[in-house]
């Protein structure tokens, strides 16, 4: 019989307003949910992360899966908002969010 360890998975998602940080242990789930920095979006899940290996009592190195998202970026597409941007793609490429103008 094989048995596997429990795996430790971190998760986190930078929004326009909240960053939120999950962290799954074995004892269970720990969660924060800080300011996002806009001109540093990695500063969120780097104070998140903290405050989740804080109340779980674990560190880095015991994670064993990293799972990030963004609604950031999705938002500013939304909000028409950030730098005027051109994506150039083969016929058929369907895999990105876009508008045409």
């Amino acid at each position: 019989m094989t048995t596997t360890k429990p795996q430790t998975r971190l998760a986190a998602d930078i929004g326009g307003t909240f960053t939120d940080v999950v962290l799954e242990t074995s004892a269970g789930f720990f969660t924060a949910k800080v300011p996002t920095n806009l001109e540093n979006p990695e500063r969120g899940i780097m104070d998140g992360v903290a405050v989740v290996m804080d109340q779980a009592g674990c560190t880095p190195d015991q994670v064993d899966v990293f799972v990030h998202g963004t609604t950031l970026a999705t938002n500013a597409l939304i909000e028409r908002k950030g730098a005027k941007t051109a994506l150039i793609t083969t016929e058929g490429f369907r895999d990105s969010l876009s508008r045409t103008f």
